[in-house]
């Protein structure tokens, strides 16, 4: 039997405090929310001015990257690439950048998503806050 790792609550708080400083420091105003390995909500933060949406988008965008254990920008990639039958895959709402898995020893823990400002910006928010925890 193998032991399986997981985010902690004080995984996810620092994980969202991280990502929140990294929204501030640049004056982007997001939502950022953080799933367990199946998609799960843990833990979201909608800063001051996000747009609604951004608490729509950023969990499908954690929920995408857990379930599918890669960044959702290679699901966007794909669609993009004229793949568009992909846009029916079942229970993948957040296909856009700025989902990122976290892993840890090779194997996904969870994941998390942020929306608000340019996916890419989206993105490195979301790797600034799982920096935090070393990973």
């Amino acid at each position: 039997m193998k032991t399986k790792h997981f985010l902690e609550s004080s995984d996810v708080k620092l994980i969202l405090a991280a990502a929140e400083a990294e929204a501030l420091k640049n004056h982007w105003a997001v939502t950022i929310a953080i799933v367990d390995d199946g998609g799960h909500l843990l833990g979201m933060l909608r800063l001051d001015g996000a747009p609604p949406f951004s608490a729509h988008m950023a969990p499908a965008k954690a929920n995408t990257a857990a379930l599918g254990r890669r960044e959702s920008k290679i699901y966007e990639d794909v669609i993009n690439g004229g793949r568009v039958a992909f846009l029916s895959a079942p229970d993948l709402n957040g296909m856009l950048e700025g989902g990122v898995p976290v892993i840890k020893e090779g194997h996904c823990i969870g994941a998390v998503g942020v929306s608000g400002v340019k996916s890419n910006e989206d993105a490195q928010i979301a790797k600034a806050g799982i920096a935090a925890i070393g990973l």
